[in-house]
């Protein structure tokens, strides 16, 4: 099985912006399952990299933004998946992980050939991260029980699309969470 690594998406926000009682509303559904694929994941050794928005500033780092985002209209979203001091976190500006960050970078060092997509928005940034992993030739996995969405038809479509269009396993999160396991285990020394 091809080394997998789980990638947190845009997690850190304060959910202040025009569209974002949709998105908190999402975010609320899938919370539980998406900390707790980050926590197992973490747990078995599986390779965990965050990739934020920047939100505009680019002085920020991981302790800035993950306070910015606490300091928010719903902290309650933000305490089970805040990433921890030992895991890779990437900031970007655009809507793509891939875009003008060091994620291909990260992952080809750690020799990761398939990718986790967990976050937000399905219909945004977790879509055109499908897309880019898969023009890099990436295997994607997307399980929809751990992505969030501000409009539920345009998520529905924007999976519908990952699966057809860039092979994407559309799962859940205990599957994807399997996924990570055996490829964590694999990949240790014997």
């Amino acid at each position: 099985m091809p080394r997998s690594a789980l990638i947190v998406i845009d997690m850190l926000n304060r959910y202040e912006h025009d569209d974002a009682e949709p998105l908190r509303d999402s975010v609320r559904a899938v919370i539980e399952p998406m900390a707790r694929l980050i926590a197992e994941a973490k747990e078995a050794g599986a390779c965990l990299v965050y990739v934020n928005d920047n939100h505009g500033d680019w002085t920020v780092g991981r302790e800035a933004l993950t306070e910015w985002a606490l300091q928010g209209a719903d902290p309650s979203l933000i305490e089970p998946i805040a990433p921890e001091d030992d895991v890779p976190l990437l900031v970007k500006a655009r809507h793509s992980i891939f875009y003008e960050t060091q994620l291909e970078y990260l992952l080809r060092e750690r020799e990761v050939e398939h990718i986790v997509l967990v976050g937000q928005v399905t219909e945004q940034c977790i879509l055109y991260s499908a897309l880019d992993g898969y023009i890099r030739h990436f295997g994607v996995t997307v399980p929809r029980d751990a992505v969030a969405h501000i409009h539920a038809d345009l998520a529905d479509a924007a999976l519908k699309m990952m699966e057809i269009n860039m092979r994407a396993e559309i799962t859940d999160a205990a599957a994807a969470l399997r996924r990570l396991t055996e490829s964590a285990t694999e990949a240790r020394p014997v």
